[in-house]
């Protein structure tokens, strides 16, 4: 099966661990997730010609992702503030960098329509290319993370086959909200309930899903892990009630390690 993510990436600085920084960003966490589960994905984004944009581009091509239609732009990589608490990521300060001037160009466009998938998120700069992507073919997949409200939502949903949301548990605005989402165009809409499992609605019925419980080192990227395991699944042409499992599965790995990966 042939993968593609675009969009943003960033270097999660966590300020309370002495500044180390890890490689991160939902499109490029959940590429990296699935050269773990054996696939072979492709990665399409922009980097700055500082030491961590050198270090994001070596760090994800050493995983098995392709990282060929990476650009390096003069400027800033993008840096997100990180806080450890206990186990949970709590988000400081983000510095966008050269990933405000990311935009796919025709050549990109033109690489991306020979996927199976192409997957990608609210903050990855390409919500105005999906109706075009979607009509030549790859299935697109997306993260809205917890913008409820956004704009992008409007502009992305209509060309969205499985849209994903964060949430903390099952509550009817929850429920309300991934059939919402799934009423504008999507095959499925899951809300991703940390502890709680998952939530699915593909416009029939509500599918949950619990957790694989493991001791938490770092809950950073466990909901990009979630999206890969789970449209993987989908690619396999597996059950949603197993697509939930495979994602659930492939989050408790890296719940228990520090960093995305």
């Amino acid at each position: 099966m042939r993968i593609a993510t675009v969009g943003d990436n960033c270097m999660d600085v966590y300020v309370n661990l002495g500044n180390r920084a890890f490689p991160g960003g939902n499109p490029v966490n959940v590429a990296v997730y699935l050269a773990r589960l054996g696939e072979h994905p492709s990665y399409l984004g922009v980097v700055g010609d500082d030491e961590h944009g050198v270090r994001l581009r070596e760090a994800v091509a050493a995983k098995g992702v392709d990282v060929s239609r990476v650009r390096t732009l003069p400027g800033k990589t993008a840096v997100s503030t990180i806080k450890l608490v206990e186990g949970q990521r709590v988000f400081g300060d983000y510095e966008e960098g050269v990933m405000a001037d990311f935009r796919l160009d025709e050549e990109d466009r033109a690489f991306l329509r020979g996927f199976d998938l192409v997957h990608t998120g609210i903050w990855g700069m390409v919500e105005r290319d999906l109706p075009e992507l979607h009509r030549r073919g790859p299935l697109i997949s997306f993260d809205f993370a917890d913008k409820y409200d956004h704009e992008i939502l409007g502009i992305a949903l209509p060309h969205v086959d499985y849209a994903f949301f964060a949430a903390e548990e099952d509550t009817p605005f929850v429920r309300d909200l991934i059939c919402r989402a799934q009423a504008r165009g999507p095959r499925v809409a899951v809300a991703t309930l940390g502890a709680n499992g998952s939530l699915a609605w593909d416009g029939k019925e509500f599918t949950p899903f619990g957790i694989v419980p493991v001791e938490v080192v770092d809950n950073m990227g466990a909901g990009d892990s979630y999206i890969a395991g789970f449209m993987r699944g989908v690619l396999l042409g597996e059950p949603l009630a197993r697509c939930m499992a495979l994602g659930a599965e492939n989050a408790s790995v890296t719940l228990t390690t520090l960093g995305a990966w």
